[in-house]
């Protein structure tokens, strides 16, 4: 719910100062069709238009790249990726974090298939129906697309709004003002807009930078007259509390190395683990899921969105490999082709296991 305490008359938002500056100095991204081949035809291909949007939530431009290509490399079209099995599409995911992630989008592939006949959709309604796709990414691959005139609000944009407006109030309690804001002013070339608008606060009107002098709304901005990285107004957070565990690193005698997959639900759900204690909110003794010769190799930290991590970390060789039966034995060469988090390979790196 709005939380706005106050009406103001905020300025009209330049659309045709922003797009004059998109079409000067947009980034290059493989993902992106170019403002100039945008005018001359070119169509974004909303496959990849999704593919990138989910892959950039929570996570850079710089990291999204590769995995980017390596995905359009093994399924180049959203048939293919509905056709791939969850286990692979969890394997090329394994490192980009916020794992759901990759099992919505494999679901929403599989549902484009049986739904659309593999035709990605790009009204926004039809969007939104499709498993796994919220309010922004179906906004920006409607845009983008389709030059649907509705409101793409990411981060890079609530910035870049906040401080225009110089918004006294935390963006996320304003959310219904700024979306019809904006809406009142999308242009014919939505597409082009909303990639503009996260452009300038990628690169211009970036968190811990404001390079007013060449901003193309510097004019009426009303943070730029005040003090713009004041805005966005900060929201006030609880401490991340901190939690703790231990994960238990299996050898047999050979040197492979004991894995399994965690459960069907939850954080991390399906993706690939070392076996480990429950995460508790104090520090707890290690109870091995065997007796051996444990060693202890040392301890992981590891941040999640709502609690921090602390992990002991332990090594053994199995006396009896034939007990571990629920799951599979890998050797330490193929640990890079496993479904294994990046919580997983800091604890096999602490074990000096390649993670």
């Amino acid at each position: 719910m709005s939380r706005l305490t106050k009406n103001t008359n905020w300025p009209a938002l330049n659309a045709g100062a922003v797009l004059a500056w998109y079409d000067a100095h947009a980034r290059v991204l493989p993902w992106r069709v170019p403002p100039e081949a945008r005018l001359l035809g070119e169509k974004p291909d909303p496959y990849r238009v999704w593919l990138s949007e989910v892959m950039l939530q929570q996570t850079t431009v710089a990291t999204v790249g590769r995995y980017y290509a390596r995905f359009l490399s093994l399924w180049p079209r959203v048939a293919d990726l509905a056709a791939a099995p969850l286990d692979a599409v969890l394997v090329e995911w394994a490192g980009l974090g916020y794992y759901a992630r990759a099992r919505n989008l494999h679901a929403c592939a599989q549902a484009v298939v049986e739904r659309h006949g593999g035709h990605f959709p790009t009204s926004h309604a039809a969007l939104l129906s499709l498993p796994g796709i919220g309010a922004y990414t179906a906004a920006a691959v409607a845009a983008i697309t389709a030059d649907e005139p509705v409101a793409v609000l990411d981060g890079n944009v609530d910035r870049v709004l906040a401080r225009f407006l110089a918004l006294e109030v935390p963006v996320v309690n304003a959310k219904d003002e700024l979306r019809a804001y904006l809406t009142a002013h999308v242009p014919q070339r939505a597409g082009d807009f909303a990639q503009a608008l996260m452009d300038l606060g990628a690169t211009i009107c970036a968190p811990k930078k404001a390079a007013c002098l060449v901003c193309p709304l510097a004019d009426d901005c009303r943070g730029q007259k005040a003090e713009p990285l004041r805005f966005p107004i900060k929201l006030d957070r609880k401490p991340r509390p901190t939690r703790y565990g231990h994960a238990f690193v299996i050898r047999d005698a050979g040197g492979d190395v004991y894995l399994r997959q965690r459960g069907e639900t939850g954080l991390l759900a399906k993706m690939t683990e070392v076996p480990g204690s429950d995460w508790a909110d104090a520090p707890t003794p290690p109870n091995p899921p065997f007796a051996a010769k444990w060693q202890r190799r040392g301890a992981i930290s590891h941040v999640f969105t709502h609690f921090a991590l602390m992990l002991d970390v332990w090594e053994a060789v199995a006396p009896n490999p034939a007990v571990l039966a629920e799951g599979w034995w890998t050797s330490p060469a193929a640990l890079g082709r496993e479904a294994l988090p990046t919580l997983y390979r800091k604890v096999l790196a602490e074990a000096g296991l390649p993670g």
